[in-house]
């Protein structure tokens, strides 16, 4: 009996010494999203999005990249608004400023990075979303 409950002690410390401190790279449901995003743990994205390759310029990856990142996503833009206004602290951005329109601005700070995200509509219920990630010497935390 002892030796079972060393066993399941012993599982259940390795399950928790393998998870990540980061929540997991997901959607608006939580569902995992494309590898390709993985390049960029420090941004949520909407599932069943896809990365604009023609329209991306960033260099760089993990929590340093630098640059555009233009996507699609087949949710419309009030959600995909609502969804960065929930998700986006939870990787402890800061929001600087929002406005909600026809092309939605979103600004957001973290440590010495800044991030603006542009959501315009696409006909019927899908947007772009294009994030721009820069340095942030402004001080602003």
């Amino acid at each position: 009996m002892l030796k079972n409950n060393i066993i399941v002690l012993f599982f259940v410390l390795f399950v928790v010494a393998c998870a990540s401190d980061r929540p997991p790279l997901s959607g608006v449901d939580g569902e995992e999203i494309p590898p390709a995003f993985a390049h960029f743990p420090d941004i949520p994205f909407p599932k069943e999005s896809y990365i604009d390759l023609d329209e991306t310029r960033a260099l760089g990856s993990g929590d340093n990249w630098i640059g555009s990142l233009t996507f699609k996503t087949p949710y419309n833009a009030s959600s995909v608004f609502d969804f960065y206004v929930l998700e986006m602290p939870k990787l402890n951005w800061i929001e600087v400023a929002t406005v909600r329109a026809r092309i939605s601005q979103m600004t957001y700070v973290r440590n010495n990075r800044a991030v603006q995200i542009l959501i315009v509509i696409d006909s019927g219920d899908s947007a772009t979303v294009t994030i721009t990630a820069i340095p942030n010497a402004s001080g602003i935390k």
